[in-house]
């Protein structure tokens, strides 16, 4: 049996998250712990609550959910957030994805894709439309080479990748991060592998150094 996901809903607008808490209700897996209406209570209650979940607004008063969104990566890392928005820029889903996020989901298809996402995002993965996922490759084909040659995999990366990027890329030892993150020696080094491949570097210290490059690091 699985343990209950417990769920922050973060959304200025009333209605709709009571709309969203009925519809996770039909999840028995997902329990909502909590309702923001604005960034700063936002952070407020993700530090009080601690939930497993963030569904997160991005047009929120206060604190927009973007700013919102980096404030809580910087803090912790592991955070699981899925942008939940009725942005379909595909700018702001690179925004979104490069601050952290770990699912991009339109408010107009929540119904189908919400479950989708949560499912992916549980799993350690990231999660995004087939529509959005070309947004974005097309977003990332328009810059200018040399940024799309080395941003578009990290983009890419799942949030346990990116984890154990910015914990390397601080400089702790694959010992250190194992503990950090309650992961065997054994299971970081393959996460040390996969990033070399997907970041096409050689060394540690080449990850290091792509971080520094591109800003990637955050405060702990």
């Amino acid at each position: 049996m699985k343990q209950k996901l417990k769920v922050l809903l973060a959304d200025d607008h009333k209605l709709l998250r009571a709309g969203l808490k009925l519809l996770l209700q039909r999840n028995p897996d997902l329990s909502v712990v909590g309702e923001a209406a604005d960034g700063e209570q936002t952070l407020q209650l993700f530090r009080q609550l601690e939930p497993d979940l963030l569904l997160l607004d991005l047009s929120m008063p206060n604190m927009d959910g973007l700013e919102c969104l980096r404030e809580i990566k910087s803090r912790n890392p592991a955070a699981k957030v899925i942008v939940l928005t009725m942005h379909e820029d595909e700018n702001y889903i690179k925004q979104a994805m490069q601050a952290g996020a770990a699912a991009y989901v339109h408010k107009s298809a929540a119904d189908t894709d919400l479950f989708k996402a949560i499912e992916a995002v549980r799993a350690g993965e990231i999660y995004l439309s087939q529509q959005d996922s070309k947004l974005l490759l097309q977003v990332l084909l328009n810059q200018e080479p040399d940024t799309v040659d080395k941003q578009a995999p990290y983009v890419l990366l799942s949030p346990r990748e990116r984890e154990v990027l910015r914990l390397i890329a601080h400089g702790y030892s694959m010992a250190e991060v194992a503990e950090k993150l309650s992961l065997s020696i054994k299971t970081v080094d393959t996460y040390k592998v996969r990033l070399m491949e997907k970041l096409a570097v050689t060394k540690k210290s080449e990850l290091v150094s792509y971080a520094l490059k591109y800003g990637l690091l955050v405060n702990e």
